[in-house]
């Protein structure tokens, strides 16, 4: 023992310490005390004071708990999203409804048909699990899956333009987020890209002109993360699939976010269908699962038969295939789509989306004084209309009213700012982080996403806010 610290052994045979190791197991234990009795020494050795009672058995046991909990934590942990933005790509997008988390549990903990046909006893393709629902939700002929929508444009790309040209509109050469481009994508994928008119306006003879021997194929991508507005033209998905019939060319349409519904029935604004797509003469479409959609992660194909069994051909298929929790997921989601008189009850995404204000205001009001009692002395704490972000690429221009409540230091001037990054910290280090925004120097909680479910589980863990005036 140094300078009465407890050698290693020593704390192992503490009965709290034996307590822990049957909780965690002997090897995070040991990994701890050695790291917290280093830790002591080299405090000691640089001629620190320790607090009296620092090696007594309760309080090396504490540290040590906390230690531990803390090792042991997920790095993948559920969160509140109160930033304004329902699809949050950094916080998971579209949340599953109970149908796929119940399909996702039976595919996880049970053998299953993935690729086996039950009808014939013999191997299965994996997209049959829910090629018959895409096509009859969306008129397509064939159906296929990958594991994100840049994987599906890529796919397609690659088996129908490899080392021939892809015409697009220049105005249509979109960046998403994470630097994802469609000229990169293009470009590994194997193509020639021919962009033709200009960042606010095409027309159809911009096409024309540019067909030749070496074009491959005709492509239209839906430019949902953003809006030109003023002086502009674009060409129709109509104009575009009578120009690629009339020249034997296949033309397809990038949707994005995707969704397969109307939204105008609900009161949100309208963003374009699959369906739409494949009745204007479009070939092949491709877009997401987890955004509109409102189901797991995946990239999705639908349109003409042959051009989806050349995609299903590609090599590159089986790299971007999804797993059984995917399709099983994706299943799910699918069948409540056949009820769609039911799907604000029963789809997560579209409930949030579609959400009277009403219901978030008095969410807002019960939370509020939970709130206010929590960061007295350091801030203030109010009602405040705000507007929510449908997020993920999606209606990029379009705003939601909805609810929040406004945090605002009490302080004015040069410390305002820290206090409010002192707040928005505070509220991130809570057990379920709360995630909000900062914006006109106040810390923001828009409470469109917090379900009124979920609202005492918050307003429980607020008690547990550490700030000091």
């Amino acid at each position: 023992m140094l300078l009465g610290i407890p050698s290693v052994d020593r704390v192992l045979n503490m009965a709290a310490t034996r307590a822990l190791i049957a909780e965690y197991g002997r090897g995070p234990v040991l990994a701890s005390v050695r790291t917290l009795l280093a830790a002591l020494r080299d405090c000691a050795a640089s001629g620190e004071t320790l607090p009296p009672g620092t090696f007594s058995e309760p309080a090396l046991a504490a540290r040590l708990r906390h230690a531990l909990e803390q090792a042991s934590r997920p790095a993948l942990r559920p969160v509140f999203n109160l930033t304004g933005t329902v699809l949050h790509t950094n916080l998971g997008r579209a949340l599953l409804p109970e149908s796929a988390v119940a399909a996702v549990v039976n595919a996880m903990t049970r053998p299953c048909n993935l690729e086996y046909d039950l009808g014939s006893g013999a191997r299965g393709d994996r997209d049959a699990l829910v090629e018959d629902l895409l096509c009859g939700l969306t008129g397509a002929e064939a159906a296929t899956v990958v594991n994100n929508n840049a994987a599906a444009v890529f796919l397609a790309l690659n088996t129908l333009g490899l080392r021939k040209e892809v015409i697009v509109s220049r105005g249509e050469l979109v960046e998403i987020g994470g630097s994802f481009r469609v000229p990169d994508i293009m470009a590994r994928a194997g193509c020639r890209l021919r962009e033709v008119g200009t960042t606010n306006r095409t027309h159809i003879r911009d096409f024309a002109e540019a067909i030749s021997s070496r074009t491959a194929l005709l492509l239209k991508v839906h430019t949902s993360n953003y809006a030109i507005q003023g002086f502009t033209a674009s060409v129709s998905e109509q104009m575009l699939g009578a120009l690629a019939r009339e020249h034997g060319l296949p033309v397809m349409a990038d949707l994005g976010s995707g969704t397969l519904i109307n939204l105008a029935r609900y009161g949100l604004p309208a963003e374009p269908t699959p369906q739409e797509a494949l009745e204007s003469g479009i070939d092949l479409v491709t877009f997401s699962g987890d955004k509109l959609l409102g189901g797991p992660q995946a990239g999705i194909i639908v349109g003409r038969k042959d051009l989806v069994a050349r995609i299903k051909k590609n090599p590159l298929k089986r790299v971007l295939r999804v797993d059984k929790m995917t399709y099983a997921a994706l299943e799910a989601v699918l069948r409540l789509y056949l009820d769609p008189e039911r799907l604000t009850q029963t789809l997560p995404t579209l409930r949030l989306l579609a959400r009277p204000l009403a219901e978030i205001e008095a969410v807002a009001r019960q939370l509020l004084p939970d709130v206010e009692g929590a960061v007295a002395g350091v801030a203030g704490a109010a009602l405040k209309p705000c507007h929510t972000q449908i997020g993920s690429g999606s209606l990029p221009v379009d705003m939601l009213p909805s609810m929040g409540i406004a945090i605002a230091p009490l302080v004015r001037g040069r410390g305002a700012g820290a206090v409010v990054r002192k707040v928005e910290h505070a509220f991130r280090s809570l057990p379920v982080p709360v995630i909000g925004r900062i914006t006109e120097g106040a810390f923001c909680l828009d409470l469109r996403c917090l379900e009124t479910a979920h609202t005492g589980e918050l307003a429980a863990q607020i008690g547990q806010l550490k700030l000091r005036p």
